[in-house]
């Protein structure tokens, strides 16, 4: 109510549900709901992920010291190239290409058996393989290292005794280091790759092995003609994560030799880093080496993509 002088006016105020909720319709507006729903992602990518590489980048053209940052141009990177980066190389390398086969064609083989009629008792069997994913490494890890000590009384000693082999020195060798390092990722990492493949497998048309029955075909021509195309999508991506994964691995080396390998056999691309960065406090050559890495599998990862087919469209 309004008095102006003697004249009394009443004014109806009228609240507009437009005005008041323009806010709450600019948001549940369907061009702005997808950025809302992507915007965590869009800034932790942006805070934890595209920051700290730009700043890596810029801190492999410096020597970092305390209280002191100067730039040296290229000299970090031309001291990549020695002997022991060839040898973190080596072992990287070798451990991709061991565990991308364990890790692909294995949990293929377990998923297409989970998904049959042959096996009972599945989910028992699905989560038995799942929870060593939730299990922490370093946890693992030291359960792996009693299991796999040089003692003549561990299990895996005992078992070649069992056999009539002599014990191994299962971390002062190094193909047996690389075979501690493979088994553990395996053990991680295997049921969750398998989840990936039964997901997958549930898009195959029953129809398709009814025809396949009625053809005659046998199991292998069933899975390599039916089975195998609709798992190509899903295969590629275990490919390139397990690619990745594996350059970027450093806890289950860690776990092993904390402080560093005999002879270097444990050490990968992620330990020398550590090294170098951490331990030897160098953060200018330590941020050089995390560059090449992120280079190195920025180019494998869209080699592979590419090798097999995963920039073509859907119709070609």
């Amino acid at each position: 109510m309004l008095q102006t002088g003697k004249n009394t006016k009443q004014e109806v105020v009228q609240i507009n549900p437009k005005k008041s909720n323009g806010l709450f319709q600019f948001l549940n507006s369907q061009k702005v709901v997808p950025y809302v729903l992507i915007s965590p992602f869009i800034l932790s990518f942006l805070v934890l992920s595209l920051y700290p590489a730009i700043q890596a980048i810029i801190m492999s053209f410096q020597r970092v010291l305390p209280g002191e940052v100067t730039f040296i141009g290229l000299r970090n990177y031309t001291r990549i190239l020695n002997p022991t980066f060839y040898t973190a190389l080596q072992n990287t390398t070798v451990y991709v290409i061991l565990t991308v086969v364990i890790l692909v064609s294995i949990p293929m083989l377990l998923a297409v058996l989970l998904n049959s009629n042959v096996v009972k008792y599945k989910i028992f069997f699905r989560t038995s393989l799942f929870l060593p994913a939730l299990t922490s490494v370093i946890v693992a890890g030291m359960v792996f290292r009693l299991m796999f000590s040089e003692s003549d009384t561990a299990v895996a000693n005992q078992i070649l005794g069992w056999i009539g082999m002599d014990p191994v020195q299962w971390r002062y060798n190094a193909w047996s280091g690389m075979f501690l390092m493979v088994i553990l990722a395996s053990w991680r990492w295997m049921g969750i790759n398998i989840l990936y493949f039964l997901a997958a497998l549930q898009n195959v048309p029953k129809e398709l092995y009814e025809a396949a029955d009625i053809d005659g075909a046998s199991n292998f021509q069933k899975f390599f003609y039916v089975t195998f195309p609709f798992l190509k999508p899903v295969t590629i991506f275990v490919a390139t994560i397990s690619v990745i994964g594996g350059f970027r691995m450093f806890e289950e080396s860690f776990v092993f030799w904390e402080v560093g390998s005999p002879g270097n056999i444990g050490l990968t691309i992620v330990g020398y880093l550590y090294q170098e960065g951490i331990q030897r406090n160098d953060m200018g050559f330590g941020a050089a080496i995390g560059v090449v890495l992120m280079v190195i599998i920025f180019v494998i990862s869209l080699t592979q993509l590419y090798l097999t087919g995963a920039f073509k469209r859907g119709d070609e």
